[in-house]
């Protein structure tokens, strides 16, 4: 959208937002949106083939594209998908409910999080973060001791904390001899762990400033960053914050992600994105708990591969091109302002390393706050998110693996799918008799889409009453009007128009129950693989922890009862929240936990589940409700129909 003056300029207004910007004639509606800094919901990242991105042309010209993500009606009434259209004059668009990006479940999130008791399963550290302030007072210089005022420093710090191998910061000197002389010969200095015995002096201030020692500590997911600070004098945790990750805006997923980070400016673009997404974030924080942006001194973050080269401005292309090769696994300690966090000069960022293109330091944290790298006990951690990551192992031996589940947990392949946000359906019932459903939405608001723990509960109380057959086909025997015939195929009611918030019928279609058993089959297909890699069978697992914020929210008997959870006594299964974040938060009150997780890194043993063939074999078997062999469901009862 490069200004060219040859080239006429229009006006294009954005509502409810009420935002414009111009454009030249023919700029991409999505990449206008955009630019304008205006969310529109768009799964596949602008490829048009989700059908998320549509919006209402209220007037002016354009260019439009139909797909049959558009059916031909709503297309005679203005609808238009934002990525398949182009301007050719002043417009007024707007956004309709179904396209935006609702925030208030982001608050429910903080009040949770500010509420919860943290669930860490690691067990034996000690309370020593990476980084340290310590008060000093050097001697003042005489004729016989007249060293320069470095070494002066220096040789006071290995006296005082018991240091051998300990450098400095150039950027400090400049303020050295200043600080030095105006506060006689009193300051603080803050020493940075770079290695296990390597120290760092990364800043220094006049007087005594312990009492102000803070640090952040992140988990940059696909969908949304989380962001705690924390208080590393007392170790605890002193204000909370989450948003949604602007990349979004790019794609749900993180190969919508890489495909737009190929684009001429892509990467840049990304990168920004997700660094103002940290820097509005580190602002609430700080602002929130009331403390000084120059007391920050640290910075940990936790991703998956993908967000941590988008975040450092590493090209991911070769993540998603086999043999998926990550540009680097273990980041350097860097400066955080070097990549457009906007924080002090002295403050240090530590990355969770990676282990594989999809096992990133995201699962890394998680598996050490989990403390499977401690247990004697057989754990399956899983992670399902927007991608589905699992792990089994022990303090002897971890394999993991990622599963190409795609974004169905995350609303994406979903006629009215759609984010855990403010009127996702969410719990489901149905009642016996006459088939009619119970609803029930986040924040009780009128209707307008399926989340994916809604899609789980759905799904399973449909295949327990039989409306839906074992291979995700809906049974026309029963007499419902909920069953009706649709434009995809046979589809069953959820919500009439007149309680959602979309003016349109909410269904869920065969289509849906297609891509959900593709997904559900990914993940149980991984657990498969992994367990018969470790000489086991999944009956052998001693503990399930579930981690993410979508899993938070599993109902355990319904992911069972579809086939996305093994089939285990309930007591077996743990939940933790975030692991990520907990896993960043433990790092920064331990430096022990630090060097932990980068053992998990190195030990773990990623399998490469996209071209193994006993994956392929599992995941053939799992394309079923809950399965084709239903001995591994002994606990699920399924109705046959009428």
């Amino acid at each position: 959208m490069a200004i060219n003056s040859k080239c006429p300029r229009h006006n294009v207004h954005f509502e409810p937002d009420n935002i414009i910007i111009q454009v030249d004639t023919g700029a991409n509606l999505m990449e206008t949106a955009i630019a304008a800094g205006v969310h529109i919901n768009a799964s596949c990242g602008g490829a048009g083939v989700c059908g998320t991105c549509n919006v209402l042309v209220k007037s002016g010209q354009v260019e439009s594209t139909r797909t049959d993500k558009v059916s031909q009606i709503d297309y005679n009434n203005g609808i238009r998908q934002a990525c398949q259209t182009r301007v050719f004059s002043d417009l007024n668009i707007e956004i309709p409910v179904g396209s935006r990006l609702e925030k208030a479940v982001l608050s429910r999130e903080i009040e949770e999080l500010s509420t919860q008791k943290p669930v860490a399963l690691v067990s034996g550290w000690s309370f020593k973060p990476p980084v340290e302030k310590v008060c000093l007072d050097l001697p003042i210089p005489t004729i016989d001791d007249n060293v320069s005022d470095l070494s002066r420093l220096l040789r006071v710090i290995k006296q005082r904390c018991n240091l051998e191998n300990i450098s400095v910061n150039a950027d400090i000197l400049s303020g050295l001899a200043r600080i030095l002389r105006k506060y006689n010969w009193q300051l603080t200095a803050t020493i940075l762990l770079e290695t296990n015995s390597n120290y760092r002096v990364i800043n220094i201030e006049p007087g005594d400033t312990r009492k102000s020692h803070y640090s952040l500590a992140f988990d940059i997911g696909t969908t949304a960053v989380r962001g705690q600070l924390l208080d590393l004098n007392r170790g605890m945790v002193i204000s909370h914050c989450v948003d949604y990750n602007r990349q979004i805006s790019y794609g749900e997923d993180v190969i919508s992600r890489i495909a737009w980070s190929q684009k001429t400016g892509g990467l840049k673009r990304l990168q920004e994105a997700v660094t103002a997404t940290l820097n509005d974030l580190i602002k609430r924080l700080i602002n929130s708990a009331g403390v000084e942006f120059q007391s920050i001194s640290y910075m940990v973050v936790a991703a998956n591969t993908v967000m941590t080269q988008l975040l450092t401005g590493l090209d991911p292309k070769y993540l998603r091109l086999s043999p998926y090769v990550p540009t680097i696994s273990s980041v350097p300690l860097l400066k955080a302002k070097s990549i457009g966090i906007n924080t002090e000069e002295h403050v240090h960022l530590y990355i969770v390393p990676s282990v594989a293109s999809y096992v990133g330091g995201d699962i890394v944290a998680g598996i050490l706050g989990a403390g499977v790298h401690q247990s004697d006990e057989t754990i399956l951690y899983i992670d399902i998110g927007t991608n589905g990551e699992i792990v089994i192992g022990n303090s002897e031996i971890m394999l993991a693996a990622s599963c190409s589940a795609g974004p169905t947990f995350e609303g994406g392949g979903i006629k009215h799918g759609m984010i855990a946000t403010s009127g996702a359906i969410e719990g489901f019932e149905i009642n016996s008799l006459d088939f009619e459903p119970v609803v029930s939405t986040i924040d009780n608001a009128k209707a307008k889409g399926i989340c994916g723990s809604g899609l789980i509960n759905v799904a399973a109380k449909l295949l327990e009453s039989g409306i839906i057959t074992q291979n995700g086909k809906i049974n026309t025997d029963f007499s419902t009007k909920r069953i009706r015939k649709g434009e995809d195929g046979y589809e069953y009611v959820l919500c009439k128009k007149a309680k959602t918030q979309i003016g349109k019928d909410i269904v869920i279609t065969e289509i849906d129950l297609d891509n959900l058993m593709r997904s559900k089959a990914a993940m149980y297909a991984g657990y498969q693989t992994l367990a018969k890699s470790m000489g086991i069978n999944l009956t052998n697992i001693d503990r399930v922890i579930i981690a993410g914020t979508f899993g938070n929210n599993i109902d355990i008997k319904n992911a069972i009862t579809i086939g996305l959870l093994p089939d285990l006594p309930r007591e077996r299964f743990v939940f933790i929240g975030n692991g990520s974040l907990l896993g960043s938060r433990l790092i920064s009150f331990s430096s022990d936990l630090l060097f932990d997780g980068e053992t998990i890194a190195r030990k773990m043993t990623n399998i490469e589940l996209s071209e193994n063939v006993e994956f392929m074999s599992n995941y053939m078997a799992a394309l079923f409700l809950p399965h084709t062999n239903m001995k591994e469901f002994p606990s699920v009862s399924i109705k046959k129909g009428k």
